[in-house]
């Protein structure tokens, strides 16, 4: 293909190819003005991939931007044959959204089908993906795309796409882009010179000058000029914009058409797809003859292409024909479009056609509407939300009655919501309560405006728009959902007197039996009431619960299961955690991926107590790019307080640091003390680690102070004993005595071992002599302290300082041997060079093996960790791929990086490897 002044743009596209050809997949969006080269360069691409590459090819269009996957069944249909050797899972999720079924499935399980289908096809050979207009795709392919082209590093894919917008934020944004510029003056006068042969040389001056190196507008500007009327027209003069330019040379070449012609141009660009069947039909029924067709052919404004498509030689043409038709006009070949557009298959474009109509015409259509919103909800239960938003958005505004039209919003704005488009569902939400009350939108949104809030704006809002909906919304399972969505609102929010309030309104506005789970309600109460301590006075033990009830809870109603935090202040992370573990084993396998987060980030915490760091970090890995993925930030920020909290332990002081300002910048103006509390102790935690104990204490002192906005009390409890060896060494016993009495609360109302242990180590940093043994003895001995590694070790190393200051050095040498144990293999760095530092002082010498160890573990990426581990319980790459969301083919270049990291050869090798102990080779 002859390019112009495209060199440096053809080498880059060739680089892409080649790199496909050696195994290395890659994206580019391409980007520039209108008319700018972009799809010269796909052809290009296209054809010099031909000869071996699988080129699949699909384009956005204004009208199939509504309709859910179309770009998709364009792209996929070449190999469709091939989705039944799909796994069944991705099979029918595929199938459901190409409409080939009625299944209904998860985005996320639909992307990996389809990144499982491109590996598979590039194990013949390499795969070329070719997306034209993607701004005008529609929003599930859109995110199909973006998903895959974020996975292909490893497979010999190359993703091509095209946009009017450098994509700096929107789907495309973490791709490389690369801006298309206009022609040179000598490429450009080669350019005229080849679309109009012998044309006066004054001209093609005036035409390069005017176009300013748009080749769309250098090749059509000649038709509309010659060196006779070169004064009067339009390019003479100053240069103007590209748009008006190209808009006045194309309608002036319309000018010149019959009316007939000019209809057929106008049907073309109305049905938009290309669908040559359909556009003779609609022709037929406005009396189009051949005659027409032939003298819109012979414009050049429309070509035949492979496969029976009759398109617009470019987007803007299309653009220039439709929006300087009469709305008549418009009227007139929308409806004939929808007369020709029969069957169920075709009912969603008919439905827009007719919209379109009653739009030209210029007013309200309810049976129209009516349509548009049967199809809306067909088009959602198969996971179009975007599409259904959209359409609902539409008949909206089509709807003669007011009522009509705030439902439609409303319902619409759920939709939105579910498609993770925030800003427009909140639009919506405002329309609908401009058209009717506020109490009837929230009936009709299912209490949406608590959950946006809840989830991207301030928890006190979100509180009191959740407590309020519940009695407005008529589905019990919905007000229950809304009620316990108010309590975690709450307790996030760090407030405990409306934890208290939300539950009562739960028993006092939810009959016994209306929602599942009814009975457990003033269990949960009590629960929840034993987090602010009241009734701590009279030492009444809440009542903690057990394996049986968090198991009813997980298994319907596990919103009010207590927040991982919370759980591990109560001391029930092993039973919670069991719990969750079998939610996220059934939730890998349905590919629930939005809930798996949520599960994810709440087993990291339970995961970090128990001292199983090495399932920690990778599980907080994978739940902080899951929740990205799916723009849940507050299940984002979660991660990544868990990631610093691993941080702070390990001494890396500048991640704590990056992650808590990212919490910060999310959590403080929502309110979400939850958040800011955790990032906060991180910080203190940090500095204490550090040795700077003033820092420390100035960070965890916020804990407890009502008025900050990290202050929260289940996180003020879980930091008391750091809080309180911060103030022992910064010289403030009187602050450690108010952590004492903080923990000793925890401890008579759960009787956690952790809390009774923490009590005693804090009670001995301010006793001496024989009191302060025996405290630190009685926190060793308390029964199930030991289940929590990293806590035990520091009790081990903070009495092995007592002991060595007392100068009982062999007793010191055994309490500090143990803890370097632990914080040997937990890479807990900064405390291990501290008990290192103790065992020199009482004479020890160390072997260059302790000096110097390390978790082996660090020798693998956080996926490489996660695929080795799944590989070891006996997955094939498919069911890892799955479950990882990335291709098989990925999978398998991670475990050849395992193989050799680990010294071993084979995947049975990886069923003998301890993965939380170093990952040492067992027996």
């Amino acid at each position: 293909m002859d390019l112009y002044g495209r060199r440096h743009e053809q080498a880059a596209l060739d680089r892409i190819l080649d790199d496909a050809r050696q195994g290395k997949g890659a994206a580019l969006v391409l980007w520039g003005d209108p008319g700018i080269g972009k799809t010269a360069l796909l052809g290009y691409a296209a054809s010099a991939a031909e000869a071996d590459f699988t080129v699949l090819r699909c384009r956005g269009t204004r009208l199939e931007s509504r309709l859910p996957f179309a770009a998709l069944h364009e792209l996929l249909w070449p190999v469709i044959d091939r989705i039944s050797t799909l796994p069944e899972p991705q099979a029918k999720a595929l199938n459901g959204a190409l409409g080939k079924s009625g299944d209904v499935a998860d985005r996320f399980l639909i992307g990996v089908a389809v990144l499982t289908l491109l590996g598979e096809l590039a194990e013949k050979r390499p795969v070329l993906i070719v997306a034209d207009d993607a701004q005008w795709l529609d929003q599930p392919s859109t995110q199909c795309l973006a998903f895959i082209a974020r996975r292909l590093c490893n497979d010999p894919v190359a993703i091509l796409l095209t946009g009017h917008d450098d994509p700096v934020d929107g789907p495309w944004e973490k791709l490389p882009a690369m801006q298309i510029r206009g022609l040179d003056d000598e490429d450009a006068r080669l350019l005229v010179g080849a679309a109009a042969p012998g044309i006066d040389e004054a001209v093609i001056h005036r035409i390069v000058s005017a176009a300013a190196g748009n080749p769309l507008a250098l090749q059509e500007l000649p038709a509309s000029v010659t060196a006779g009327d070169i004064s009067t027209h339009p390019l003479a003069g100053e240069q103007i914009a590209v748009g008006p330019r190209l808009r006045r040379a194309l309608s002036i070449r319309m000018d010149g058409l019959s009316a007939s012609a000019r209809t057929a141009l106008l049907l073309t660009a109305a049905e938009d797809r290309g669908d040559r069947n359909t556009v003779r039909q609609a022709g037929g029924v406005l009396g189009l003859d051949a005659a027409a067709w032939d003298e819109a052919l012979q414009s050049g404004l429309i070509t035949m292409r492979p496969g029976e498509r009759i398109c617009f030689r470019h987007p803007l043409i299309r653009a220039v024909v439709y929006e300087e038709a009469p709305l008549a006009d418009r009227h007139a070949v929308h409806r004939a479009l929808a007369s020709v557009l029969t069957g169920e298959k075709a009912d969603e474009l008919r439905f827009w056609h007719l919209a379109a109509a009653v739009e030209a015409a210029g007013g309200p259509d309810e049976e129209v509407a009516r349509l548009l919103e049967e199809s809306a909800h067909s088009t959602w239960e198969r996971g179009g939300c975007a599409t259904a938003a959209r359409a609902l958005r539409r008949a909206a505004k089509l709807s003669p009655s007011m009522d009509d039209a705030a439902r439609r919003l409303a319902h619409g704005a759920r939709a939105a919501w579910e498609a993770g488009q925030v800003d427009v569902a909140r639009g919506m939400l405002e329309r609908a309560e401009g058209m009717s009350s506020e109490s009837t939108v929230a009936g009709l949104s299912g209490g949406l405006r608590g959950l946006i809030e809840f989830a991207h704006g301030d928890t006190e809002s979100a509180y009191r728009c959740l407590i309020r909906d519940m009695d407005l919304v008529t589905d019990p399972g919905q007000a229950f959902k809304l009620g316990s969505m108010a309590v975690r609102a709450a307790w996030s929010a760090g407030q405990t007197g409306l934890q208290d309030e939300a539950l009562h309104q739960l028993e006092q506005r939810l009959p016994q039996g209306g929602f599942p789970n009814a009975d457990l309600l003033p269990l949960l109460r009590e629960w929840w009431s034993g987090d602010s301590g009241r009734g701590a006075d009279a030492h009444s033990p809440v009542v903690i619960p057990g394996a049986e009830v968090l198991n009813r809870l997980s298994g319907s109603s596990w919103r009010l299961m207590p927040p991982a935090p919370l759980g591990v202040a109560w001391g029930i992370e092993c039973v919670l955690d069991e719990a969750l573990r079998r939610k996220i084993d059934n939730l890998r396998h349905t590919d629930q991926v939005t809930a798996l987060t949520l599960a994810l980030a709440q087993t990291v915490t339970l995961d970090i107590a128990q001292g199983l760091w090495t399932a920690a970090t990778a599980n907080a890995i994978e739940g902080l790019q899951l929740a990205e993925e799916i723009g849940a930030e507050h299940l984002a920020s979660q991660s990544r307080n868990c990631l610093g909290w691993l941080a702070a332990a390990r001494g890396d002081e500048q991640a704590v640091a990056d992650y808590a300002a990212l919490t910060f910048e999310q959590s403080v103006p929502r309110g979400v003390r939850a958040l800011s509390a955790a990032a906060e102790w991180n910080l203190g935690m940090s500095a204490l680690f550090a040795g700077r104990a003033d820092e420390a204490l100035d960070r965890l002192i916020r804990l407890t102070d009502k008025g900050h906005h990290s202050a929260h009390p289940t996180f003020a409890v879980l930091a008391a004993l750091d809080t309180a060896e911060a103030a022992v060494q910064a010289g403030q016993p009187e602050t450690a005595e108010e952590q004492v009495r903080l923990l000793r609360r925890c401890a008579e109302r759960t009787h956690a071992a952790w809390a009774v242990s923490a009590m005693h180590v804090a009670d001995a940093l301010l006793a001496s002599g024989t009191e302060a043994e025996k405290k630190f003895r009685l926190a060793l001995e308390v029964p199930g302290a030991a289940s929590r590694p990293f806590a035990y070790a520091r009790t081990r190393l903070l009495y092995g300082e007592w002991l060595r200051r007392a100068r009982r050095r062999t007793d010191a040498r055994v309490q500090l041997a143990e803890a370097a144990e632990t914080f040997r293999r937990l890479n807990a760095a900064p405390l291990l060079a501290r008990v290192q530092a103790e065992q020199e002082l009482t004479g020890q010498q160390l072997r260059g093996s302790e000096a110097g160890a390390r978790d082996s573990v660090t020798i693998l990426t956080a996926q490489e960790l996660r695929v080795a581990r799944l590989a070891a319980e006996g997955l094939t790459n498919r069911e890892i791929g799955a479950q990882l969301l990335i291709s098989p083919r990925t999978v398998g270049h991670h475990l050849s990086n395992v193989f050799p990291k680990l010294g071993i050869v084979s995947r049975t090798d990886l069923s003998r490897i301890d993965f939380e102990d170093g990952l040492r080779l067992a027996g």
